[in-house]
């Protein structure tokens, strides 16, 4: 089976910020990361997922600590 002559792989790679000593992923909005938040928690069977925004700049990650929500 071949491909179409036009077609190319991507892969997503989502922007990323250092915090501490990992790197996590980039929301632009409170909305998105929520949103992004629900989704993992149904996909991986995870509960009380939170967001917070980064203290680097001007932009929210998930957390599994809710303590951080804001």
């Amino acid at each position: 089976m071949s491909r179409h002559p036009n077609y190319s792989a991507q892969i997503y790679e989502p922007k990323k910020c250092w915090v501490g000593e990992s790197q996590k992923i980039i929301y632009n909005t409170r909305e998105e990361a929520e949103l992004a938040a629900k989704v993992a928690e149904y996909d991986h069977h995870l509960t009380d997922l939170g967001v917070y925004k980064c203290e680097y700049g001007n932009h929210w990650h998930i957390t599994s600590s809710t303590r951080r929500k804001e």
